[in-house]
């Protein structure tokens, strides 16, 4: 490849941003290339080993980053064509209406955003049908109004989870099927037909698929992108900085180190970042020039800080009987996302997780196991797990901030108690309920540790706000299109872009507001 090769955009980053933009512009006959600084992730048995994927980390990036006390630790990032999108649960929410305006937290407000949620209603929509979301709208009373039903019917719960969610209804609660990304075909009993790819295993949660039937930015936009002639992707390209033409109001070249230790500079009419909410804050950081000595798209000096990643507890209740669940993540609830009748302000919500097993049990949690479960082996105990997660806003904070050392190593600077009551008041809730859910009472156990390493800064799945955007370019580092205030042809669309989080897992509606900046840029490629 030489330097000399201009496209008409240049997508840097192939995961649910990246991914599905790229997806969006292959029809357009437009020049795109996608560059993606690592390969196809290795289809082979241990994608769906316990103990390769959470114990060993066989697939996290082998790199460190140093936290606020400059101390190493090794983040939750993958470097694979489709991203993150390759390890996370596929479930695919839409942020609450209320998340688009102010809305008030006991730790702080959470600010609004400059579109509102009937703005991307459209483009959720969109979403939920490419990425083969099977879910059922009017299930739960916080969500949104919707334009069209999805087209899959939710996935339906075994047995053990159907008792969980009649306990709850009993309880006068609202749970609902959880809305989860799978090729998946069942029979009237739930089960996935001959012809499903899906074959509802335990694996869907934090594994990678190897029968490809998750919802992944991979199989669902990139390989498909790949049969238009017109589109090009380029793995193990890893950019290292984006250089302005001389005035400084462009991108002009992409420098992009290739597998073969080889440097080129390509160009593009529009260059869109979207690596990540922490890579993509450390690109543009590194990309600085005299016309922009902060780095690019940082005139406000907002660029890597209000990082946010959700207030997230792990828990695992014990079963009075046996859990034979398999595909377990099919239910969620909401009922106190917003408030409870003893708290008015938010608490966030409730969905299961992947079955956990005695092999991820065993290696990483064995000073609680012991503790709480006395004589019962980790294979009972697994047996009998429930597992929840419990996920709470996480408020935007400038202190909150991605920056470079010297050499380019990336330090992740993050308050880890901010706004923190509302999830633990949920978890309060839930605990309280065990013993009406048919579970030992008063027996959470926190499994954060072997889910996280016990590294809560490293838990990066939820990344998000390094590079957001707004109306008011001195608070602000993208306009409400995603473009940068500052250069005419740079536009950011992974989850850097938003100025809050919520409190549901963000993929879908990087999903949906990619769908959305791709047709803008569409429009002004002509």
């Amino acid at each position: 490849m030489s330097d000399d090769q201009h496209y008409d955009v240049i997508v840097i980053g192939s995961g649910a941003g990246g991914g599905t933009l790229a997806h969006r512009l292959a029809p357009t006959g437009k020049r795109v290339l996608l560059l993606e600084r690592g390969d196809y992730l290795p289809r082979e048995r241990a994608n769906w080993d316990s103990t390769e994927v959470f114990v060993n980390g066989k697939y996290r990036a082998p790199e460190f980053w140093l936290d606020n006390h400059g101390d190493e630790f090794p983040p939750e990032v993958n470097y694979y064509v489709g991203g993150n999108t390759k390890f996370y649960g596929a479930a695919l929410f839409r942020l609450r209406p209320q998340d688009f305006g102010e809305l008030q937290h006991f730790g702080g407000k959470s600010p609004a955003w400059p579109i509102d949620y009937q703005d991307l209603e459209p483009y959720y929509t969109q979403a939920e049908h490419l990425y083969l979301v099977h879910g059922q709208h009017g299930e739960d009373p916080t969500e949104g109004p919707v334009s069209a039903a999805y087209r899959f019917p939710p996935v339906q719960h075994e047995a053990r989870i159907q008792q969980l969610s009649d306990d709850l209804e009993k309880q006068g609660l609202h749970p609902f099927h959880l809305p989860i990304g799978v090729n998946l075909v069942q029979d009237e009993r739930g089960r996935a037909t001959h012809s499903s790819a899906c074959i509802r295993c335990d694996r869907v949660d934090g594994f990678p698929c190897i029968l490809r039937a998750k919802s992944d930015a991979q199989v669902i936009c990139v390989d498909p992108a790949l049969a238009h002639d017109n589109f090009t992707l380029i793995t193990n390209a890893y950019v290292e900085r984006l250089e302005t033409e001389s005035t400084g109001h462009a991108v002009q070249s992409v420098v992009t180190q290739l597998g073969d230790g080889s440097t080129v500079r390509l160009s593009a009419d529009v260059v869109v970042v979207a690596c990540g909410a922490v890579n993509s804050a450390a690109l543009l950081l590194r990309s600085a020039t005299s016309a922009h000595p902060n780095g690019l798209a940082n005139g406000s000096d907002v660029v890597g800080r209000y990082y946010m990643r959700h207030n997230n507890i792990a828990v695992m209740g014990v079963s009075n009987e046996p859990n034979p669940t398999k595909f377990q993540k099919t239910l969620a609830m909401n009922d106190w996302y917003l408030g409870a009748e003893d708290w008015d302000y938010p608490l966030g919500g409730i969905q299961m997780l992947g079955k956990s097993d005695d092999e991820q049990i065993r290696a990483n949690a064995p000073r609680w196991a012991g503790k709480v479960s006395p004589g019962m082996p980790f294979e009972v105990l697994a047996h009998h797990a429930v597992d929840f997660w419990l996920c709470g806003e996480d408020l935007p904070a400038p202190n909150n901030r991605v920056t470079l050392e010297k050499d380019g190593q990336i330090r992740l600077s993050l308050d880890q108690n901010n706004n923190v009551e509302g999830v633990k008041r949920l978890m309060g809730k839930l605990e309280g309920m065990l013993g009406d859910l048919g579970m030992h009472k008063h027996r959470l156990i926190d499994h954060s540790i072997y889910l996280h390493k016990g590294m809560p800064i490293g838990a990066t799945a939820h990344q998000a706000g390094t590079v957001r955007f707004g109306t008011d370019p001195s608070s602000s580092a993208l306009d409400p299109n995603c473009k940068a205030h500052d250069l005419d042809n740079l536009y950011v669309v992974d989850t850097s872009f938003f100025p809050s989080i919520g409190a549901v897992n963000p993929s879908l509606t990087a999903i949906a507001n990619a769908l959305r900046v791709g047709d803008h840029i569409a429009e002004r490629l002509g």
